[in-house]
Formats: C-alpha cells, structure tokens, sequence
C-alpha cells in the first residue's frame, strides 16, 4: 500500500481507536489514550460534565479514524484488484507461452536423452500448462452419489425437474401439530405484540409438519412451554460507549491485518515498487517477458535441430 493509502493512514488513526483513561472502570479495551486531549478528564469546577462525556468523544473520534483508515485500505484493495487484472490481461498471454516453451523444451530434452527423470520433468512441465479440471469442478455441486442431480440432468436435457414426492406426516406429527396450533393459536393473544409471536411460531410449526418432522415439532412444543424469552436487559450508557470502543479498535486491527496482507501479496508488492505509474511497471515487466520468451524459442530450435 501506498504511504499515503495505508502507512500514513495506520499511524495518524493508531491512538484514536483506543480507550481513554478509565480510572481502573471494568472492560476497558487496549490503551489509554484516545488521540490527542479529548481523553483527559475535565477540571474541577468544568460546568458538570457528564461522566460519559469524554467517553463520547472518544467513540466519536475513533469511529473518524475507522472510517478514514476503511477508506485508505478499501482504495489500496480496489487498486490491487484493478492492477491484477491488467496484469492479467496483458502479461497472461506471455506467461502461457513461456509455460508452453517450457513444457516443449523438457519434452524435447526427454526425447533425446531417454533418462526417466527427464520423462519426468516433462511430464510435470506440460501438465504446469494447462491442468485438466475434475469432473466435481466442473458440475460443482451437481452431482451426487447417484450422479447428476435432477436440477442438473433437468438443464442438460431440457426435461422437467419431477417434483418431490410428497411428505405424509405421521399419527404422532400430526398429534404434535395439533397440539401446538390449540395452544399457540394467534386468536388467543390478548394484544398486538402477542399475537406476532403467535403468528410467527405458528409459521414455523406449520413449515416443519409440512415437513413432517417430528423431532423439529417437539423442540417447538419445549419451546413454547418455556414461554416467551424475557426481555433483554440494556447496559448502561459508558457500558454501550465501552462496547462501541472495543468494537472499533477490534476492528481496526482486522483492516490492519488486510492491508498487511495486500502489501505483501505479489501484486501489492509490484504495486509499492511503481505507485505512481504502475503501467509503465507493466510495461517494463513485459519487455522482460518477451526477452525471456526469445531466449525460450532459440533453446528449444537447437533441441529440435
């Protein structure tokens, strides 16, 4: 990445992701500061400030960081991908031919040397060219034990896909299911909220005895003899603006990590050699390519005289 993209950008957004000074206050994640003084506490007499005021702050500034830093490593990736593909385009065409005089030149040599390990090398040069793909990655997921799935045999045939067969429940499903629809009916809710509960569970009784499933069907009776899940206790304010702290500088360090990773790919390093004209770079590689396919051919026309 370039200094600018990702170096600069990692050291001025560093301290803004961590956690001001907390005065030993539990969950506090890593660091003490939180980018310059907006993590110093207030003096005595400040107008009242809130407690969590200078947390805010904190959270306010990291997620600024966070999204610059986003940015600066998002435009590295989108440039990485942009070079690989012109890299692709441009240089493929020499690579394939440099691996096709490869394979040449080590069968020719094989030929005349007769030497099994020669054999060899051929072998493993020309199948370097242009790998056969398996038959599971060419259909993929389209088949199975049994050999293509109907899905597939139906788009290579232009047959229709038969439908399933047909799924007749059990005396004990439908006894299950009969016995959830009485207890969990939406008509006897006693407000709105209830009655969505009873609305949504009542779909996903409904789906698993279409199914016929039975053992689904009497996890949904356990559940609702537990009753409705109680409602969720909400932390406190500095408990939110802690979590939102730990989540940022979490996060960071991932975007960190992925810029490290694009920096030392193939590409990302041939992007940091020619940042600022990256095309002539793919130029100057091409004109080593072509030298080394001209060295390629002559090889192989004096092997083959």
């Amino acid at each position: 990445m370039t200094d600018e993209a990702a170096g600069g950008t990692t050291a001025r957004n560093e301290d803004p992701l961590t956690t001001p000074a907390s005065g030993g206050e539990p969950g506090t994640p890593l660091g003490e500061g939180a980018g310059g003084g907006t993590a110093q506490a207030s003096p005595p007499g400040g107008g009242g400030e809130r407690p969590e005021a200078r947390l805010e702050r904190a959270v306010r500034a990291a997620e600024q960081a966070l999204i610059e830093f986003e940015i600066a490593v998002e435009t590295f990736r989108v440039e990485v991908e942009n070079f690989s593909r012109l890299h692709h385009q441009k240089l493929g065409p020499m690579y394939a031919r440099l691996d096709e005089l490869d394979a040449q030149i080590a069968e020719a040599r094989a030929v005349q040397s007769g030497d099994p390990e020669d054999l060899r090398r051929a072998q493993e040069a020309r199948a370097a060219v242009m790998p056969m793909p398996g038959v599971d990655e060419l259909f993929h997921d389209w088949m199975d034990s049994d050999g293509l799935s109907p899905e597939a045999a139906s788009m290579l045939t232009g047959q229709p896909v038969r439908p399933p067969k047909r799924v007749r429940p059990s005396e004990e499903v439908r006894r299950l299911y009969r016995e959830l629809a009485r207890k969990a009916h939406p008509d006897l809710a006693q407000d709105e909220a209830e009655r969505e509960r009873r609305d949504e569970f009542i779909a996903r009784v409904n789906a698993a005895y279409g199914r016929g499933d039975e053992a689904l069907l009497r996890e949904l009776a356990e559940e609702w003899a537990a009753g409705p899940v109680p409602a969720e206790v909400r932390p406190s304010e500095s408990e939110e603006l802690y979590a939102r702290l730990e989540w940022l500088s979490r996060r960071k360090e991932l975007l960190a990590l992925l810029a490290r990773e694009l920096e030392d790919s193939a590409i990302g390093s041939m992007l940091r050699m020619a940042p600022d004209d990256p095309d002539r770079l793919l130029e100057e590689i091409a004109e080593q390519l072509l030298a080394e396919v001209a060295g390629r051919e002559a090889e192989l026309a004096k092997l083959v005289q």
